[in-house]
């Protein structure tokens, strides 16, 4: 994933003062697609199956209350500014609201995805990867059965 990041990145180049420009919803919007892809890779590369069990078993771990989840566990090794940028997430005022789901799970959720959003933009996807293998622990096997 490291090359393919790289290529984006050539395309696609942010300084560091750019990304300061940007609002925490702006990377919730890329963050949302760029977390959906690593767990749907994820899944499909456990196994060949019907694509109604592929979503079924992306569905577990892309919903909201999943997403807080992570952040409980991966709150404790993030740094001063991947914190920063979550809390930017979880406070900003969106136009949508939760469906299904909390209020506060959505908020969380949403902080989240500005961090995932953030750190793709940086060129920091190991970083991202780190943190989704922390936060799912066993989870991340993702066994398709």
């Amino acid at each position: 994933m490291e090359k393919s990041l790289g290529i984006l990145n050539e395309h696609f180049p942010l300084t560091e003062n750019e990304l300061r420009t940007y609002s925490a919803l702006s990377f919730a919007y890329i963050g949302d697609s760029i977390y959906d892809v690593i767990i749907r890779t994820m899944v499909v590369t456990k196994g060949n199956t019907r694509p109604n069990k592929y979503h079924k078993d992306v569905i577990k771990l892309v919903n909201a209350n999943a997403q807080t989840q992570i952040m409980g566990k991966i709150k404790d090794v993030l740094t001063e500014d991947e914190l920063a940028v979550f809390r930017r997430g979880r406070n900003a005022k969106t136009s949508s609201v939760a469906k299904n789901q909390s209020n506060h799970d959505y908020r969380i959720a949403t902080g989240f995805e500005a961090l995932i959003g953030y750190l793709y933009l940086s060129g920091k996807m190991e970083r991202i990867l780190e943190l989704i293998e922390i936060g799912l622990g066993e989870d991340s096997a993702c066994p398709n059965t």
